[in-house]
């Protein structure tokens, strides 16, 4: 049977893209592989894309040179876990509090993973999660 290597690519779908590309460049410093007026791709971790789409704004399938992108979106506040190094959740904390960032929630895990949870600006719920999570991580 074909297996599956992992999840390249998340996607949220936000109210102002610039005002969501501003939070996830200037609050989580990541970087755009990517930006036009219908999305912005970002790279987390030089493994994994997180793709911010206007709400709305890909109803329509998308033709391109070298094929078709079909309609999807979503709605309500969404969740995204993010993984970071254990030593490097007071620097996260930090930064947080800093960008004037409320800290929501904090979970310490069975396996001894710690996560914090904070909202960007279009109310998705965001995790910062350290290793000890999940059985794989």
């Amino acid at each position: 049977m074909p297996q599956l290597d992992a999840v390249l690519e998340t996607a949220l779908y936000v109210d102002d893209l610039d005002r969501a590309v501003r939070f996830y460049s200037d609050v989580l410093d990541l970087k755009p592989l990517y930006q036009d007026s219908r999305l912005c791709a970002f790279s987390v971790g030089g493994r994994n894309v997180l793709l911010l789409f206007p709400r709305g704004g890909s109803l329509e399938t998308v033709h391109m040179p070298g094929g078709t992108i079909p309609p999807h979106d979503g709605a309500g506040p969404l969740h995204i876990a993010f993984a970071i190094a254990k030593d490097e959740l007071p620097a996260w904390e930090e930064r947080l509090t800093n960008n004037h960032i409320a800290i929501e929630g904090r979970t310490n895990w069975k396996r001894g993973g710690e996560s914090i949870y904070f909202r960007d600006p279009d109310d998705h719920l965001l995790e910062l999660a350290t290793p000890g999570l999940w059985a794989i991580y």
